[in-house]
C-alpha cells in the first residue's frame, strides 16, 4: 500500500499557472503509474493526465493538452502537474492515484491508491 499527498494548490487568476506534487510514501519499492483526476462541484471525478512508470508515456485529457504537463521523479518518489493557462472550468479539488496496473489509464477504478486531493481556484 502506497500513501499519497498532494500540494500545491491554490488560488490564481485565469491565464495564470500553478504546480502540483503528489509525494509517495510507504511501499515505493514497485513504480506505479501514476495519474491526477478533479472534480469539480456537483460533478464525477474525471481523469486529467497519466504517466508511465518511467516517466516515458504521458496522457492527458484532450482539453488541457498543450496546457498540462505530468511528469514524476522517481528518486524522489514524486509526482508532478504542471497546470499553464489555467482557465475556470480548471477549478476542482485535484486527486493524485496511484495504478494497480503496470500501465497508465484513464479509469478512476483502475487507481488503487489516492490522495486526500488539493484545491485548485481559477477565478475569471
Amino acid at each position: 500500500q502506497v500513501q499519497l499527498e498532494e500540494s500545491g494548490g491554490g488560488l490564481v487568476q485565469a491565464g495564470g499557472s500553478l504546480r502540483l506534487s503528489c509525494a509517495v510514501s510507504g511501499r515505493t519499492d514497485t513504480t506505479r503509474p501514476m495519474g491526477w483526476f478533479r472534480q469539480a462541484p456537483g460533478k464525477e471525478r474525471e481523469f486529467v493526465a497519466a504517466i508511465s512508470r518511467n516517466g516515458g508515456g504521458a496522457y492527458y485529457l484532450d482539453s488541457v493538452k498543450g496546457r498540462f504537463t505530468i511528469s514524476r521523479d522517481n528518486a524522489k518518489n514524486t509526482v508532478y502537474l504542471q497546470m499553464n493557462s489555467l482557465k475556470s472550468e480548471d477549478t476542482a479539488v485535484y486527486y493524485c492515484a496511484a495504478s494497480r496496473l503496470p500501465i497508465p489509464t484513464m479509469r478512476p477504478g483502475d487507481f488503487g491508491s489516492w490522495g486526500q486531493g488539493t484545491q485548485v481556484t481559477v477565478s475569471s
